[in-house]
């Protein structure tokens, strides 16, 4: 009940309320990737996916390989643009050595490449994949342009479940088979720059 009169300066005057505190704003959780094979996933293994091919004994084991995750990813493309990998023909290059195959997924960015790239990423998470390491992914331009919003948040899902995700925009002088620009995109660039060093610690343990 409020008192009538002016305030005795004598007197205490009453605590006042104290302003009620914000709880900190959670920030967004990190991105995460897989880097190593789940094998507590076995389970949600996919029953469809890429075959399995076994790396005939003697043949070494190239820097990686470009593993198409359907026809028409682009595979022979990256190859002749980043030198050093070898095509394994959609399928896992299984070795036969006991030596581990470095591969790198390759997909289109249209719906059925980014869904079979999920089965692939799936199949090897699953610890399905054996004798394999897995670089990373290639998700290339499917169009010019920007990505559309559902495709691109495909993308993130998928690229979440690899430990590497590369992305190599639309470049109009290959469609028309003219020379390409001299500046090339940043993704194909980066890609080349991370996967060379394996061609060059390949060819130092060689000459040893």
């Amino acid at each position: 009940m409020k008192a009538d009169g002016p305030r005795n300066p004598w007197l205490p005057s009453a605590p006042r309320e104290a302003a009620p505190v914000r709880a900190p704003e959670a920030p967004n959780p990190p991105r995460t990737t897989a880097v190593r094979p789940q094998v507590g996933l076995a389970a949600d293994s996919p029953a469809k996916g890429l075959a399995f091919r076994a790396v005939p004994v003697g043949v070494p084991n190239p820097p990686w390989w470009w593993v198409g995750c359907h026809g028409g990813a682009a595979v022979s493309t990256l190859a002749e643009l980043v030198p050093g990998g070898r095509d394994a023909n959609r399928a896992w290059p299984i070795p036969a050595d006991g030596n581990p195959s470095r591969v790198v997924l390759v997909a289109r960015t249209n719906a059925q490449g980014l869904a079979m790239a999920q089965l692939a990423a799936r199949q090897w998470a699953a610890g399905r994949v054996p004798g394999v390491t897995l670089l990373g992914l290639v998700a290339v331009a499917d169009a010019p342009g920007r990505l559309p919003r559902p495709l691109a948040e495909t993308l993130r899902l998928v690229a979440g479940g690899v430990p590497k995700a590369w992305f190599v925009p639309w470049i109009d002088a290959l469609r028309f088979d003219h020379p390409l620009p001299e500046k090339l995109p940043k993704g194909l660039t980066r890609l080349e720059e991370e996967l060379t060093p394996l061609r060059v610690e390949l060819g130092q343990h060689a000459g040893r």
